[in-house]
């Protein structure tokens, strides 16, 4: 028999909660939605990094950032690693290969020069469409904020990141970003395949600033929004040092009117790129692939929108670091997962289905027996990380288990919180007497953990 193709689909901040969610009497993501109905839901998924190049990176190798060295937003892959990432798997294993949207994974040799793709389309290539047509990509500085910024050595310095205010896109929606990504990859899937084939696109939505092209910029009443109820709140006994942090930052001085604005431009965006992947699916449908593929979708990571009084991610909350993860797989029948899994898994996963052998020490490990065994659930964990962007800075490590989240800051400052009796995370609990051998047990965890995968923070 034919191999099954595989279909690899990544957004940029888009929430774990987006699926399946209605604002404004509307689903926010309809054609997800079609594919959750279909597929294998891991309602439980992290990422190893709640930041697009280590996040990328790490789901691309399964080797958690401190392992493979991307620990930030290495751009030039200065410190990546010799490692394996799954498309070299795919190519070896005889598939034709397509790499589509933004290029954020970083290998020595790099992904590019590892892989003979049939297509290989990036960001540079859509910024110089643009350019041709005389339009100008750069982003305006009224969706920038300056914050401070830290170094590993302690020192503080400047940085712009894009901030919450919102405007419409003034360009021919077709110019948008993820327009042109969506008919490179339709592209793609419409050529005469003669094995099968691998096509990873990597879109860019809903990622900041929130620009957001016509009609989906008017999709979603700001006033008409449900705002989870921590927005613009802190927690409990937050740690001050978390105040000093870039999330917090970008969301100082942010209304309650600012945020509905800014939930109803990210929500368009999401609607947006949802509206891509039924394209993508559509296509798949039309060739008559559709039953003979593996179709894989997550985010690299979420975003607070003002949950704790943040924006953006870089912190250890659920709205940053649990990410959406379903996998649709021929013969395959619905199901839904709450095991714990973490982007680390992956790789392993998607080998394990496609019966390709892998000889190499893996940080993730293949979750098929939770696909395979009805009910099949297990007390597991996985482990997350942030250590600075665009260079060693803020430190923040996390373990995640069933029903515990424990954060660590690299100093005296902890926190824990019990996910099933407080899901937004509102109550810090680590100081409190009857959790004292929990925060132990879960330290030490983080401890061990990061000694064997090349942490320099120090847990003592």
């Amino acid at each position: 028999m034919k191999k099954p193709n595989v279909v690899f689909i990544m957004t940029d901040h888009q929430r774990a909660d987006s699926i399946g969610m209605i604002q404004d009497g509307m689903e926010v993501t309809p054609n997800l939605n079609k594919l959750a109905a279909k597929g294998v839901v891991f309602n439980r998924a992290y990422n190893a990094c709640p930041l697009c190049v280590p996040a990328r990176t790490a789901l691309a190798t399964s080797r958690y950032p401190t392992n493979n060295s991307i620990v930030y937003n290495d751009w030039e892959g200065v410190k990546a690693g010799n490692h394996k990432p799954i498309h070299e798997y795919l190519y070896e294993a005889g598939y034709e290969m397509a790499h589509v949207g933004v290029d954020h994974i970083r290998t020595q040799p790099s992904l590019k020069d590892r892989v003979s793709f049939k297509k290989w389309v990036t960001q540079k290539d859509h910024m110089s469409g643009l350019k041709s047509k005389g339009i100008n990509s750069s982003q305006s500085l009224d969706h920038k904020k300056e914050v401070w910024e830290q170094k590993d050595t302690g020192e503080r310095y400047r940085k712009k990141y894009s901030n919450s205010r919102t405007s419409v896109w003034p360009h021919d929606v077709k110019d948008f970003r993820d327009c042109y990504f969506c008919e490179e990859s339709i592209d793609f899937l419409k050529q005469n395949h003669k094995k099968p084939f691998a096509l990873f696109t990597y879109f860019w939505a809903p990622h900041p600033p929130l620009i957001v092209p016509e009609p989906h910029a008017y999709k979603f009443d700001p006033k008409r929004i449900t705002l989870p109820d921590n927005v613009g709140k802190i927690s409990s006994k937050e740690p001050i040092s978390r105040r000093d942090g870039i999330a917090a930052q970008l969301a100082e001085s942010v209304s309650m009117d600012e945020w509905r604005k800014a939930w109803a431009a990210h929500l368009g965006l999401v609607h947006f790129v949802d509206e891509q992947i039924g394209h993508l699916i559509d296509t798949l449908e039309t060739i008559g692939e559709l039953n003979n593929t593996i179709i894989v979708f997550t985010a690299d990571h979420g975003d607070h929108l003002g949950q704790h009084s943040m924006y953006q991610k870089m912190e250890m909350y659920e709205e940053a670091i649990k990410v959406p993860l379903i996998i649709k797989i021929p013969n395959v029948q619905h199901k839904q997962i709450n095991t714990v899994v973490s982007h680390l898994d992956v790789m392993p996963t998607l080998l394990d289905l496609l019966e390709i052998n892998h000889d190499e020490c893996l940080d993730g490990a293949s979750v098929k027996h939770l696909i395979d065994y009805e009910n099949k659930e297990e007390d597991r964990q996985v482990f997350c990380q942030y250590s600075g962007n665009p260079s060693l800075g803020y430190v923040r490590r996390a373990i995640i288990t069933s029903r515990y989240k424990y954060i660590y800051d690299g100093s005296n400052e902890q926190e824990l919180y019990d996910l099933l009796m407080d899901p937004h995370e509102m109550f810090n609990i680590a100081e409190e007497k009857d959790y004292e051998k929990l925060v132990i047990a879960l330290h030490d965890k983080c401890k061990q953990w990061g000694a064997s995968h090349g942490d320099w923070v120090n847990f003592e």
